[in-house]
């Protein structure tokens, strides 16, 4: 029997403790308990959504409870925690009528509340919400639209299970009105990887599926930790470890659930876990770059390259080749905190392995030189030749369900729909396209926009769904900012602490609906590309919710009654069909109408063949240089992590797969000793911009680095610190460690 076809295989279990009893592991037969406790006033209705809906968590995608990939069961635990989102009631309006009882609230017990009712406004000095009908805060809004500068106004959709039809829908009506100032969550995603990709391949999304996952060689997870953030990534990686595949991770922290995890749905895995690394690579905290370029150098040295392909179908190899002789192992151990052994050791992995797919995440985005990152790792994948064919690819893996497609219908202040440029050849396309002048200059992204009304240059804000004062840096900074924007419009389906910042002089609220609630069905696109359709699912619903299609749609055919028929919809397969004449890769789009219909647009791998959509047809290597990382003596690097959580939305204190807290300080057993620091140890850490009080934790991670949970350890960043080109905060900071007298 082939080690593909084994049941059981004894070399890959993690524990012969049955289900992991005592170790650290999310209890996901509890998981479902809890889902049936807090849905069980709809428990039919949230089956409905399980069953016939796609996925409003990662963005791994699924129809129902299954997918594309496998022909397995999937709920993973992130689903569970959000399906109360999409099935509680309406919070009583009364609640907002003196927000100053909610003030101390979490953000948890905000959205515990309930359901957004209906739209409601605030005005400058009132203590609370006033309930209003949709005709006059509609009217109230697009009045001000109407009389402002379109340089002063700007439009957040965050991924909150916002479909492609209401992203589109959303940028078209923002462009009706003489605007490219719309963003959404991608651009503190993944932003980084749409600039290296496309310079480099000429696409800007992961060049393959997640079933190359299963069987390739090799898969090197890069600043990435999936069974947090993608738990359904987890089954896969244990059908791969059956198919012989080994994985490696280089990261500044050993991931607990990187090492081993429990796959609930897959009996042997549930009852003896799985190890899933095969070897950890320790780096500093952006050494990302100094540890990659070094595992290229000794390729190079060695001629552990494929040299025909490199030659045939790709430019900028002989002067990466260059660069990288001149850079010194000295100067390349010191950014990447490691050795060159170490580099060697997954240099000679590379070169053992005849296929490969590497995978990277927010790890690697979210530096000030996160576009290099990027191109270090695809230099590392077209050395080899991993890109355009079975088993291998690129792939920047997506956490939320929304923004792969969210970027790609053109909500992204950067680019248009399609991922072109904003110039004169394009807006005069979609100028022509769509009947009215759409501006050919560059919008405000989303940390430009709180700049903006931080120094008052921005008279509207409309945020649909998201939290700045929990996402961007500098909460402080933040709450100011939006403070003195004079009209602020808030789009969700429930209360966060945002909503609740004193108007300079209106706040409105309005109503959406979700994915779900969405008559006509809606899509979502999913890391690997795959364009699927969700139905409606009957159940009850919030009257006078609507869906942000229809809202964006409204605002501008009131502020511009001349363009209405060109900005309003009839309903959501109107705008796929739309979308299918305004983005040519989305063709097919406007077929899909049922449950279970998707399309994945350029099929399983891009650059298919090495057949590269660039300029010369060739994939090009960058010569990048190390970033210079130094940093004053007795001094720590710290980065923001992800814990119990979606997003910013904390679902329980303590991480079952770390054992952290959330006021938790990640550190080295060495540097705590050397600091005479005990587990549980309280300590004030202290960057150029704001304090984190928490407690010390010993914990497998690189020496001189640390990390607390975002988004509490947001006081810590400078909101300053932001990459080149797309324009994402550095979610990183250098600080002092103090220990606290008690």
């Amino acid at each position: 029997m082939s080690r593909r076809q084994r049941l059981v295989d004894r070399r890959h279990w993690a524990s012969l403790k049955p289900f992991g009893i005592g170790e650290g592991r999310p209890n996901n037969y509890l998981e479902i308990v809890k889902a049936v406790r807090e849905n069980r006033d709809r428990l039919g209705y949230a089956w409905r959504i399980l069953r016939n809906g796609t996925c409003d968590g990662c963005a791994l995608g699924t129809k129902g409870m299954r997918d594309w990939t496998i022909d397995e069961i999937h709920l993973c635990n992130i689903r569970l925690r959000l399906l109360r989102l999409n099935t509680m009631p309406a919070m009583d309006a009364g609640v907002l009528a003196d927000v100053g009882a909610l003030s101390g609230r979490s953000s948890a017990q905000l959205r515990d509340l309930g359901r957004l009712p209906q739209p409601m406004v605030r005005r400058a000095g009132e203590p609370g919400f006033t309930p209003t009908d949709w005709d006059t805060a509609l009217d109230l809004v697009a009045g001000r639209l109407a009389q402002t500068d379109p340089h002063r106004f700007g439009v957040y959709l965050t991924s909150r299970g916002v479909p492609n039809e209401n992203y589109f829908a959303a940028q078209k009506a923002v462009r009706a009105l003489g605007s490219n100032s719309i963003d959404n969550a991608a651009r503190i995603c993944h932003s980084p990887s749409t600039f290296g990709l496309k310079a480099a391949l000429g696409v800007a999304a992961t060049t393959c599926s997640y079933s190359d996952w299963i069987g390739t060689d090799l898969i090197v997870f890069i600043g990435s930790n999936v069974a947090n953030n993608q738990p359904v990534a987890m089954k896969y990686l244990y059908h791969a470890k059956k198919a012989g595949t080994k994985v490696a991770c280089v990261n500044a922290y050993r991931e607990p659930g990187m090492a081993r995890y429990w796959v609930p749905s897959n009996v042997e895995s549930a009852v003896f876990g799985t190890r899933v690394t095969d070897r950890f690579f320790d780096i500093n905290v952006g050494g990302d770059i100094g540890f990659l370029n070094g595992v290229l150098k000794h390729m190079v040295e060695r001629d552990w390259v494929d040299r025909s392909f490199i030659a045939e179908h790709t430019t900028g190899f002989d002067a990466l080749a260059d660069a990288l002789r001149g850079q010194s192992w000295d100067e390349l151990e010191a950014v990447a905190g490691t050795s060159r052994q170490e580099m060697l050791a997954l240099a000679e992995m590379l070169h053992q392995a005849k296929t490969a797919v590497l995978v990277w995440s927010m790890g690697v985005t979210q530096h000030e030189f996160g576009e290099d990152n990027v191109r270090a790792i695809i230099n590392l994948g077209l050395a080899k030749g991993f890109v355009g064919r079975d088993k291998c690819g690129l792939m920047p893996i997506r956490g939320h369900s929304g923004v792969q497609g969210g970027a790609e219908m053109g909500a992204y202040s950067t680019v248009l729909p399609g991922g072109g440029p904003i110039d004169e050849a394009g807006a005069a396309r979609f100028s022509q396209l769509w009947g009215f002048p759409v501006p050919s200059w560059t919008g405000l992204t989303a940390a430009e926009m709180i700049d903006a009304g931080h120094a008052g240059a921005l008279d509207v804000l409309i945020s649909s769904g998201g939290n700045f004062l929990e996402v961007l840096p500098d909460p402080a900074y933040c709450r100011e900012a939006l403070a003195r924007i004079p009209l602020r419009v808030h789009i969700d389906i429930c209360l966060s602490s945002q909503m609740l910042v004193d108007p300079a002089e209106t706040v409105v609220l309005l109503p959406a609906q979700t994915r779900y609630e969405m008559a006509g069905g809606v899509t979502e696109t999913s890391t690997e590309r795959r364009i699927i359709f969700s139905p409606e699912v009957p159940g009850p619903r919030v009257p006078q919710a609507w869906p942000e299609y229809r809202i964006f749609g409204e605002l501008a055919a009131r502020a511009r009654p001349e363009l209405a028929d060109k900005v309003r919809y009839a309903g959501t397969a109107e705008i796929r069909a739309d979308i299918a004449r305004a983005v040519p890769a989305y063709q097919g789009i406007e077929k899909l109408s049922k449950f279970g219909d998707s399309v994945q647009y350029g099929g399983p791998h891009l650059c298919a063949g090495w057949t590269f959509p660039t300029p010369d047809g060739r994939a090009h290597f960058s010569v990048v240089v190390p970033p210079r990382t130094q940093r004053p003596d007795g001094t720590f690097v710290v980065a923001t992590r992800r814990g119990k959580q979606f997003n910013s939305m904390v679902h329980e204190r303590s991480d079952p797969l770390t054992g952290a807290v959330r006021e938790a300080v990640l550190m080295n057993p060495a540097d705590a000793d050397r600091l005479g620091l005990a587990d549980g140890d309280p300590v004030t850490l202290t960057s150029a911009t704001g304090k984190f009080r928490g407690r010390v934790l010993r914990a497998p991670i690189t020496p001189g680095n640390l990390q607390v949970h975002w988004p509490e350890g947001q006081v810590l960043i400078d909101r300053t610190r932001r990459s080149p080109q797309a324009v994402m905060p550095d979610y990183n900071a250098v600080v002092t460690i103090e220990a606290e007298t008690t």
